[in-house]
């Protein structure tokens, strides 16, 4: 069997393709339900074009335009940071052991370092995704209480925006959230939306981003309705909640606001593509993934460094609730 206490460090391109890639691509990063930025030279601009209203003419004869098409720029704020965990030697064992018995087409007679090796980097590497999924939400660099402070996620973003800018905006603060009230609450962020944003439905890619107690009162709420799909998914359960072909994506956060400046509940309206999570670890020397074994504390460490950032593109594309 080969030593779990083997070195294993990750850096160049074996650090992109082996460990951050698989990550943040494909269908994980449609789990992470926003667009995802991978590697794009620091600083990460985002240019985006829009032609200038209705550029049809009457036919004549020379040149006819009006105004070029209008650009709108954001740069994407990136901050280094480092993820660090340790382990004790028979928990670090244990866990590993437990995720290459899970797999049903390893030979447990014949383990060699690669599988080893795979099943360390997929625990280290679900633990980062957890904390950048975690963090791009509740992160908020203003609150040094917070233990999620390493870069502004989305709810600090609205919050700092709000400051000089006037968000869409429906206000939940005199009302209670229940099982009553949350269809009103979905339905009159729809009507506070603006025109541009209510016209991309067609895309497929709005959506409520929402803290786990609204999706508890919309079941509450659909459970009540008197027919056989509702006593249906009340016994069997709903894999996925929307509101007039809206999906409401659950941020699972919940855990964490507890401990950070933000309200409990949480509700927004927007594009998917509106919210974007860059990461990069290429473009600056001192990235890379390391996974050791430490003889004097007989622990096992593993320790990743980056450079990750949130950015919301176009503040107009979004509607958010005020709650108490």
């Amino acid at each position: 069997m080969g030593l779990i206490e083997n070195p294993k460090t990750y850096t160049g391109r074996d650090l992109e393709t082996i460990f951050f890639r698989p990550m943040l691509t494909g269908d994980n990063a449609e789990q992470i339900g926003i667009r995802v930025l991978y590697n794009m030279p620091v600083p990460t601009t985002i240019q985006m074009w829009s032609p200038a209203g209705d550029i049809l003419k009457p036919y004549s004869s020379g040149w006819t335009g009006g105004d070029s098409a209008t650009r709108k720029q954001k740069t994407i704020t990136m901050q280094k940071i480092k993820a660090e965990t340790g382990y004790s030697a028979s928990d670090y064992f244990s866990q590993v052991y437990e995720l290459i018995t899970g797999r049903p087409d390893v030979n447990m007679d014949d383990l060699s370092g690669t599988e080893l090796e795979k099943a360390e980097t997929e625990m280290f590497r679900a633990a980062i995704a957890e904390s950048l999924r975690a963090t791009m939400w509740v992160g908020d660099m203003a609150d040094t209480a917070s233990p999620l402070n390493k870069f502004d996620g989305f709810m600090a973003l609205i919050r700092n925006y709000n400051a000089f800018m006037d968000f869409p905006m429906v206000d939940f603060t005199e009302r209670q959230l229940t099982s009553e009230t949350v269809v009103d609450l979905l339905d009159e962020m729809w009507r506070t939306a603006p025109p541009i944003l209510k016209s991309m439905k067609g895309e497929g890619n709005l959506a409520y981003f929402v803290t786990t107690d609204v999706i508890d009162c919309y079941e509450r709420y659909l459970d009540r309705m008197g027919a056989d799909g509702a006593y249906n998914d009340l016994t069997s359960g709903r894999r996925t909640l929307s509101y007039h072909g809206i999906p409401l994506v659950d941020i699972n956060v919940s855990q964490y606001l507890s401990k950070t400046q933000f309200h409990t509940s949480f509700c927004l309206l927007t594009d998917r593509r509106n919210l974007t999570l860059a990461v990069n670890t290429s473009d600056y020397p001192g990235t890379e993934v390391r996974m050791w074994y430490n003889p004097d504390e007989m622990e096992n460490r593993q320790r990743a460094v980056f450079m990750v950032g949130c950015e919301i593109l176009d503040e107009d594309l979004l509607v958010r609730v005020d709650f108490v």
